[in-house]
């Protein structure tokens, strides 16, 4: 499943983001690449663990721990704190796969990645190309949102982002092991919660109906999940 998360971040948090990053030092992208992503990663990057990195990624993940949509959709139990990225001068990224699993440097922490993460920290009049080709079975995705913005992917997909010939595109990307390791079953109960919420909104949560459908959302959960 693949989502459009709208409005993670508000404009005054991209606008203060941006002035963090932007003032900050920016290394070659390939300090956090595997093999594969190696051959085909021309970018820059926040060094992992930066102070700037640091400051912005806990703002970007208080800012998901309050979006319900992303919660519903992901049913995260582990996030890699968030990196960050700039493309610009004809910098792009082949197609690639995201690694199976992810450690953090310097820790014991690491996650499986079910789900890549990308959030967006400039509008799309800012540059050119820097699109997020994402490849499924229905073919390929073209992904630019505005600041603030993020959209959600398996990492199983295979996916680039497109050569950037004007200006900057910079944004936010990072992982989650979710605790419903298929997608298909996120996805199922993506679909059950979203209709639950659209029912509660007419009838209210006392509804049989909508009693009913809860405890079979939940007991979905139990049977899928990992804790």
């Amino acid at each position: 499943m693949m989502l459009h998360i709208e409005r993670v971040l508000t404009r005054q948090q991209v606008a203060q983001c941006r002035q963090v990053i932007d003032a900050a030092e920016w290394v070659d992208g390939n300090v956090t690449s595997g093999h594969q992503s190696a051959l085909a990663k021309r970018n820059m990057q926040l060094p992992e663990g930066s102070p700037a990195a640091r400051q912005m990624g806990d703002m970007i993940l208080d800012a998901l721990e309050k979006s319900p949509r992303f919660i519903s959709a992901a049913l995260p139990l582990k996030v890699f704190p968030p990196l960050f990225n700039r493309y610009a001068g004809g910098e792009s990224f082949g197609n690639h796969v995201d690694n199976a699993i992810r450690p953090l440097a310097g820790s014991d922490f690491r996650i499986r990645t079910d789900l890549s993460c990308t959030l967006f920290l400039a509008d799309p009049e800012e540059y050119e190309g820097g699109e997020l080709v994402v490849e499924d079975t229905y073919g390929e995705h073209r992904v630019k949102l505005p600041a603030g913005d993020m959209v959600l992917y398996p990492s199983t997909s295979l996916h680039r982002v497109t050569e950037v010939t004007r200006g900057a595109r910079i944004a936010s990307f990072f992982w989650l092991q979710s605790m419903v390791r298929d997608d298909g079953q996120r996805a199922l109960l993506f679909q059950l919660d979203t209709s639950i919420q659209q029912l509660v909104m007419r009838h209210g949560n006392a509804d049989p109906q909508v009693l009913q459908l809860t405890a079979i959302y939940h007991n979905l959960l139990r049977r899928w999940a990992d804790s």
